[in-house]
């Protein structure tokens, strides 16, 4: 078991999906550099399936992108459609079963599926699958998914994804690789991203736009809530699988999730952190000598809140960036040091400084406390946080790692406990309304589940059991 204090307390990701159609490509290839760019999304497996238009091959294991792959096991992946998945990894399961894609054989031939999302109906699909025959060796939507895929009505691929896309309920941004076809599938309510561009003789599609510019794809273009993507020898055919329902695109692809280098509808994902960063300093004004980010994905918002408040912006910690990097676990004497694991404090700039930190969100509240008194024990005169976004209060149940109610800080403390829980000297959140000022966009375009408890399926909200892809787990353990 985990202790508490040694939870993360950051938001995590639940996968990023990569698929690519290109006669005369080596697609494995860039599918290995379309995942290293999505890296970010998932650091706990990474696979790649390809297909020949032939037979299907898979190779998937535990690891980063870098660790996983090398020329060995990338030359036997050898066709012109590929898919690739990277996943989220959590304490509760870490095990091959759960890495993507899966593949199996079914009567259209092979199948292979890649999920960014989670589904709130997982339980209902086990059971039909189970009353059916059909056994399952996980925990994990993404095998029922692809059980679905496999065994639903219909003569052609579309029918059996516009069949799955009627039955499930939740988030799924997915990629899919039969024998001679690459799909795309975006769920009606838009959760997640998924976007694709033109390859030289092809095309490639991914859950950000940061993946299809390392790969060199033009054209970008965002696929459309409950559209199914077909990619093939006669080109591109945008199928309509679900009526789009009400657009729900999670907030925290603003905030936190998305790389600051991708777009998402129409915007630069480091301007939107920036403007974040300014309606925060509009609303919480605090005198001080420095701005600094909780590094790196702050780092936007505390420029942002530096050009607005007009006061300097600085770096006052280092963060060791390859320290989630390794499966080591640290010894007792190590787990103690907590996050000067991963911090280092720059004293010189600090001392006697009264510093505005900025960070985009605080979970649990295990990580703000340690980084305060890191900041103090350093010699900053003044810790004044600063959040670029809502406090948290409701978990989510569309596949991002959030916590529980119990462990959700902002669920049992009010603004004022919490600052002083973690020993600031002042504590400031950024407002819903000041969020959406800053994203440009009104606020019914989006999943804001987790700051007001408003879920976007309400009949299901306080009765479905969260089955995110971290609990996939081998049946029997």
């Amino acid at each position: 078991m985990v202790a508490q204090n040694c939870l993360p307390d950051r938001l995590g990701e639940a996968c990023g999906v990569f698929g690519i159609y290109a006669p005369g490509i080596a697609v494995a290839r860039v599918t290995f550099f379309g995942l290293y760019a999505l890296q970010h999304r998932g650091q706990e497996s990474a696979g790649i399936a390809v297909s020949d238009g032939l037979r299907a091959t898979l190779f998937k294991k535990m690891g980063l992108v870098s660790q996983v792959f090398d020329e060995e096991n990338l030359a036997p992946l050898q066709g012109h459609i590929a898919i690739g998945h990277v996943r989220y990894s959590t304490a509760d399961s870490s095990r091959i079963i759960s890495a993507q894609p899966f593949l199996l054989e079914s009567a259209l031939g092979p199948v292979a599926v890649a999920h960014n999302g989670n589904l709130v109906n997982t339980e209902d699909l086990r059971q039909e699958l189970f009353q059916r025959g059909v056994g399952l060796v996980s925990y994990c939507d993404t095998e029922v998914i692809i059980q679905i895929l496999a065994g639903a009505p219909g003569h052609t691929w579309p029918e059996r994804i516009s069949h799955l896309m009627s039955k499930a309920l939740g988030a799924y941004s997915l990629t899919i690789l039969t024998r001679d076809t690459l799909y795309a599938v975006r769920d009606p309510w838009g959760f997640r991203p998924l976007s694709m561009g033109r390859l030289d003789g092809g095309w490639a599609v991914a859950s950000e736009s940061c993946a299809l510019q390392t790969v060199g794809a033009t054209d970008i273009q965002e696929i459309e809530p409950g559209m199914i993507v077909e990619i093939g020898e006669h080109g591109v055919r945008h199928i309509r699988g679900a009526q789009p329902g009400k657009s729900n695109l999670c907030i925290f692809e603003y905030i936190y999730f998305a790389r600051p280098d991708s777009h998402i509808d129409g915007q630069l994902i480091h301007e939107v952190r920036q403007a974040l960063g300014r309606e925060l300093a509009r609303e919480h004004p605090v005198q001080a000598d420095l701005v600094m980010p909780v590094p790196d994905s702050a780092t936007p918002a505390a420029i942002g809140f530096a050009q607005e408040s007009g006061i300097p912006y600085g770096e006052g910690l280092i963060k060791n960036r390859y320290i989630g990097r390794t499966f080591i676990q640290p010894d007792d004497r190590l787990r103690k040091a907590g996050v000067a694991l991963k911090f280092n404090p720059l004293a010189q700039i600090l001392q006697g400084k009264r510093v505005v930190v900025v960070d985009d969100s605080i979970v649990r509240g295990n990580t703000s406390g340690p980084i305060v008194d890191l900041l103090r024990r350093a010699g900053a005169r003044e810790v004044h946080m600063r959040i670029s976004s809502p406090p948290i209060r409701h978990p989510c149940f569309m596949g991002v790692d959030m916590a529980t109610y119990d462990e959700l800080i902002a669920h049992r403390l009010s603004v004022e406990e919490i600052c002083a829980h973690i020993g600031a000297d002042s504590l400031g959140y950024l407002s819903l309304e000041g969020m959406m000022r800053a994203v440009r966009r009104p606020m019914s375009r989006f999943c804001v589940a987790c700051f007001s408890g408003e879920y976007p399926f309400e009949q299901k909200a306080g009765g479905f059991v969260r089955e995110p892809e971290s609990l996939c787990e081998v049946v029997g353990g």
